[in-house]
């Protein structure tokens, strides 16, 4: 079986990389020439455009940045729309508004293919090894013509309910992580400034309730000061305005998301946005006059 790959940013090269590794025939599509010559070397066939992707393949995955570029892949000039046939699936890995999913599902169904969304949590690491965790929303006999191949990119894979769930899912958990970062900021910020060694804090804390993945994951790079991304400010940003203008269309207040959007936004105007959101915490440094360090 054929599958295409379109979109090998910071998470869709390891994640094609991974199907490539498990034997999968890859046909693969990107603007940047880099990521795809280093797939080509490892067997995958370039194509021409997305849909020459869609041509040669049965099941076409996309991991894009926003709802706009998956609109414009699916349905633009030499897009997916025309190159799919009846029979095929479409699985979109990005993050997006979940009406947005919902609109590429009625779309193809017109020519009788498939889609589901399927997005993804751990970032950049969890994508290299292959236990990202995976929310899925489609019907469930095309979530079960995909599972096998999810499950190499995923340490977990669960359909969620039908199309559009799997990117609510995902805007729930950009929520949690957020304000997981943004605790983690305010309370070591105070730790440091009142001169309580802030990696002695850490490992007194994360055994206990206060203990969670984020914290594991973030507070090392913290001490450090490394904020290399591993998942931008600027598209966490993107994923809370999607989870902020869905609340607002059904009617459910998100107030602590909109206290860290304007928190993610002021970092942006500093000119942060490209660093892993974990450097979060470097707005609260800033009015502590202090930096978090051990």
């Amino acid at each position: 079986m054929r599958i295409g790959f379109i979109g090998l940013g910071i998470m869709g090269r390891p994640m094609a990389l991974n199907l490539c590794k498990a034997g999968y025939e890859l046909v693969v599509f990107d603007i940047n020439e880099a990521p795809v010559k280093e797939l080509a070397e490892a067997g995958a066939v370039v194509g021409a455009s997305s849909k020459d992707v869609a041509q040669m393949s049965e099941i076409i995955i996309t991991m894009l940045p926003n709802s706009p570029h998956v609109r414009e892949v699916v349905t633009g000039k030499d897009g997916i729309l025309e190159g799919i046939s009846s029979g095929k699936i479409v699985v979109d890995m990005s993050s997006i508004a979940p009406l947005v999913s919902q609109e590429m599902a009625v779309v193809l169904a017109k020519v009788g293919a498939d889609f589901i969304d399927a997005p993804v949590s751990g970032g950049e690491p969890k994508a290299i090894d292959g236990t990202l965790a995976i929310m899925v929303g489609g019907k469930p006999e095309v979530f079960n013509r995909v599972k096998d191949l999810l499950e190499i990119m995923g340490g977990s894979v669960t359909l969620v309910g039908e199309v559009g769930s799997g990117n609510t899912t995902k805007l729930a958990n950009q929520i949690i992580v957020a304000l997981n970062i943004a605790a983690v900021s305010e309370a070591m910020t105070l730790a440091t400034k009142a001169g309580v060694d802030p990696g002695a804090v850490y490992q007194a804390i994360r055994g206990g309730l206060a203990g969670s993945t984020v914290l594991d994951a973030k507070m090392p790079l913290i001490l450090k000061g490394d904020f290399k991304p591993g998942f931008r400010i600027e598209l966490h940003i993107k994923d809370l305005m999607n989870a902020l203008d869905t609340a607002h269309a059904i009617g459910a207040p998100i107030p602590l998301t909109s206290s860290v959007m304007e928190i993610m936004q002021a970092l942006k105007v500093r000119g942060k946005e490209k660093d892993d959101h974990g450097g979060l915490i470097q707005f609260y440094e800033l009015l502590a006059d202090i930096e978090v360090r051990g």
